[in-house]
């Protein structure tokens, strides 16, 4: 009983901080989306930080070992994809709440996506799409986000140049 009112009340803080996000075509919404700071998009992402996105979602089938995140981001019209390093990418790895793969069909458990927004990406707002893929390259669940990304203040710290001291004391 203790356990049941602790989901409970894990999925009822989840929900109440979800991000209004987009739904992709003919693919399953996550529960939830809860990206930090941001009520309501575009959301405002800081280059040379993380975008910390906490997504809810359903199990499609049963015996789901392995699941990926790809991202595409639409600029200018066109649709780019993003690698993401091994260690982000990986659903199983970043599940919260003592959620473990395999999952399966109609489990309720939440990825913990820390995306990395890179120095060198130019200051526009662009539609972020991510959907969680299993071995086959299913798609389990898609959402679509806009994103503003601005200068961070990783970005704008200017360094002193190191000058050495010749003097002689």
């Amino acid at each position: 009983m203790f356990r049941f009112v602790l989901l409970t009340l894990a999925y009822l803080c989840i929900t109440c901080g979800a991000t209004p996000v987009k739904e992709c075509k003919n693919i399953p919404l996550p529960l939830s989306v809860d990206i930090a700071d941001c009520e309501v998009p575009p959301c405002v992402v800081y280059k040379g930080q993380f975008a910390v996105m906490d997504v809810q979602f359903l199990g499609d089938k049963n015996n789901i070992a392995t699941i990926t995140t790809k991202v595409t981001a639409k600029v200018f019209g066109m649709n780019l994809p993003y690698d993401l390093p091994e260690e982000i990418s990986n659903v199983c790895q970043n599940l919260l709440y003592g959620a473990m793969c395999p999952i399966d069909k109609g489990e309720d458990v939440t990825y913990r996506f820390n995306f990395y927004v890179e120095p060198v990406f130019p200051e526009i707002t662009a539609d972020v799409t991510v959907s969680l893929n299993d071995a086959d390259d299913n798609t389990i669940s898609c959402f679509m986000v806009s994103c503003k990304i601005r200068k961070g203040a990783s970005s704008r710290l200017e360094l002193e140049p190191i000058v050495a001291d010749t003097s002689i004391v």
